[in-house]
């Protein structure tokens, strides 16, 4: 077993993006649905499918107090990184896990939440990955995912630099078996999952980098 060689007190580069994450910023139509089903089932069940290092994670197990986070990602090799953040936190409701998108380790019906984040786009068959959400998602129950759209990205002012980047980030992103146009894709992915389309409801959202510290966030996540 190939073991990293990052200290979990360190993130590489990409990884301070993902931990600039939270459920506040990049869950927001997870939250409200969230705290409508807490109303009445306090004890709620929630499965974070490629979880990284766990901050959209520990952002849910915060929003419920009385429930329970499950986060998983295929790489083994993150999970310290999500553990200690979630110590960081002084987050006692979540547990992480490793796991396979694509064979989810878990019984049929059996988190009321099923969310990813930024996993789908990644993926050759995305709608397989989305039927096994669903598997595991119980009746009544949701799955929601939000994914980006690297063609719908823009900079200004513009650069030849950042220009040349966007295209080497779309095209390793599409070679590599992912696609980068996954955020106006997600509707056709869920119908083709088996959903009905009066059980989907679509919605759009972005990202601003214009603060200072927003800016380094994102010039940072550039350099692996």
């Amino acid at each position: 077993m190939e073991q990293s060689s990052q200290k979990p007190d360190h993130p590489p580069a990409q990884a301070i993006h993902h931990e600039w994450r939270t459920a506040e910023n990049s869950a927001v139509f997870v939250l409200a649905k969230l705290q409508s089903m807490k109303e009445t089932n306090p004890h709620l069940t929630l499965l974070d499918v490629g979880a990284g290092s766990g901050t959209i994670s520990v952002a849910f197990a915060k929003a419920i107090p009385d429930g329970h986070v499950t986060a998983i990602d295929l790489k083994h090799d993150i999970l310290p990184r999500a553990q200690a953040n979630t110590e960081m936190a002084g987050i006692k409701n979540i547990e992480f896990k490793q796991g396979d998108a694509y064979k989810l380790p878990f019984a049929d019906g059996t988190f009321d939440i099923t969310f990813c984040h930024q996993m789908l786009t990644h993926l050759k068959v995305p709608w397989d990955a989305l039927r096994e959400m669903l598997r595991v998602t119980k009746p009544g129950g949701i799955v929601a995912a939000r994914e980006g759209d690297l063609e719908t990205e823009c900079v200004w002012p513009e650069s030849s630099g950042l220009l040349k980047f966007h295209q080497f980030a779309a095209g390793m992103m599409n070679s590599a078996g992912g696609t980068s146009t996954g955020g106006r894709q997600l509707l056709s992915w869920a119908l083709k999952a088996g959903v009905e389309r009066d059980q989907i409801t679509v919605s759009y959202s972005t990202w601003s980098y214009s603060t200072p510290s927003e800016k380094k966030v994102w010039g940072k996540s550039l350099f692996r």
